[in-house]
Formats: C-alpha cells, structure tokens, sequence
C-alpha cells in the first residue's frame, strides 16, 4: 500500500509493481487520511506487519526570527504529526496481532546542526525521540519502532527546499548528485536505494531484536562536517540550481 498525496508518481509506481501494490490518496497531517489507508491496507492484506512513515519536505525555513508561525505549524504537521498518526493507527492492529515493525524517517539533522533548516532539523529530533518513546511501549506487545536517519541522499527534496517546483527539483537531479558526493567522506552521494535497504532491514525478521534504534544512514556526514560548510555546500548547490542562495547572517557579518 502507498499512501501519498503525488497521485502521479504514485500511480506510475503501481504501474511499474502491478498487483503488488495499491495506492491510496493520503494527507498524512490528516487523521482520517492515515486511518483510511491503514484500514485499507488490513482490509486488503489481513495484516499489517510494517508501517513506514516516509512522507516529509523541507518545510519553512529562514532565521528563526523570520520563520513564520504558520509556516512552522505546517511543517511540524508533516513531519511530526505524520509520524505520530501512522504510529497511533498502526498500534492496536500490531498489538493484537503481537508483531510488527514501525519505521519512521527522521534525519541526521535531527542528530546535529548545520544539517537542515531549523524547523525541519527540530521536527526530526522530534520524530527520533518518538520512535525511542514508542518502542518503549509497544515492545512489550512485540511490535518494533525504529527510525532510520538519512544524509544526503539524491531526490527532488534539496530542489523544492530551495524553492523549485516538483518538476525542476527532479529535472536537476545531475546538479544535487554533483554536490552530495563531496558531502561526506564516502565520495558518492547517498542514492534511495541505501534507505531502502535500510528500511527493509527494519521490516525484516533479520532485525526482530532491534527496537528504538536511530540508523545513520549518511556515508560519515555526521562525523565532521561543520556548520559553515554545510551552510557553503547548501549555497553552492542553490547557485547551481539557479536558486536564491540561502545562508543567515552571524553577527560578525554586521
């Protein structure tokens, strides 16, 4: 079951997997939306053995004294309260059955600054913390809440954080690799596919004694990589996007 609001790449999805998967128009900040694809997949399949919570975008972002309030409200809708809707949903069914796994993507902004902007950054260490906080509480019914945190992988969320459209943001894919694999010390960027493995580890039988666990996913990122150069690499790839570049005055600057 995929649950998205992209009808379009959605629906070119089943087209490529056929009978093997089925779409459902889903708002993720929706309650009735997360609860309708969730029922349909059970209804569909008779279990519901992994739920991954995958859906996000940068959101608002600028100085925190010009984020607007509104902005980040919408941000935190997505990126938090997805993640909890698809948890809340997803509980009782894995609690009867007494199995099942939960994945949620946080980011490895959620686990250091200079990695994203400021609400996503925060919404991510929410959602790291979430899953810690279920997997607490659902162990006991065996059902796992892991969250994996990605680095720099190549998809169109660099382009439309910078505010592009989905279209150009996925037509300038080449720009964002090129920048990416100088971004951390394994020298390639990170592709879907090392999430994916990642969250099939999670769903697996392979991984039925990791519980509240945050995966790094980011070729070392996380391991040096300083607030001003992310802040000089993020600027880079908008001028190669032909995009406003964004970077905050310090006070040195004034």
């Amino acid at each position: 079951m995929v649950a998205d609001i992209l009808d379009a790449q959605a629906n070119k999805l089943v087209g490529e997997l056929g009978d093997a998967c089925v779409f459902a128009h889903t708002d993720v900040a929706r309650e009735e939306d997360v609860r309708g694809a969730i029922d349909a997949a059970l209804g569909l399949f008779g279990r519901l053995d992994c739920v991954f919570n995958n859906a996000g975008a940068g959101g608002v972002d600028g100085p925190i004294d010009e984020i607007d309030a509104d902005g980040w409200d919408e941000t935190m809708a997505l990126l938090v309260k997805g993640v909890f809707l698809g948890i809340k949903h997803a509980a009782p069914i894995m609690k009867e059955q007494r199995s099942g796994s939960i994945i949620n993507t946080a980011s490895v902004a959620g686990l250091r600054t200079g990695m994203g902007p400021l609400c996503y950054s925060a919404a991510k260490a929410a959602v790291i913390h979430l899953s810690v906080c279920a997997a607490a509480e659902l162990g006991e019914w065996n059902v796992r809440v892991n969250a994996i945190c990605p680095g720099g992988i190549v998809t169109p969320i660099f382009g439309k954080a910078l505010g592009l459209s989905v279209e150009d943001a996925e037509r300038n894919l080449e720009a964002v690799t090129e920048i990416l694999a100088q971004a951390q010390p394994i020298p390639r960027p990170g592709q879907p596919d090392d999430i994916a493995t990642a969250a099939l580890f999670f769903a697996s039988d392979e991984s039925t004694f990791v519980n509240g666990h945050a995966l790094v996913v980011d070729g070392g990122a996380i391991s040096g990589l300083g607030y001003s150069e992310a802040q000089d690499r993020f600027a880079g790839l908008a001028q190669m996007l032909g995009a406003e570049p964004r970077t905050w005055p310090r006070a040195s600057d004034k």
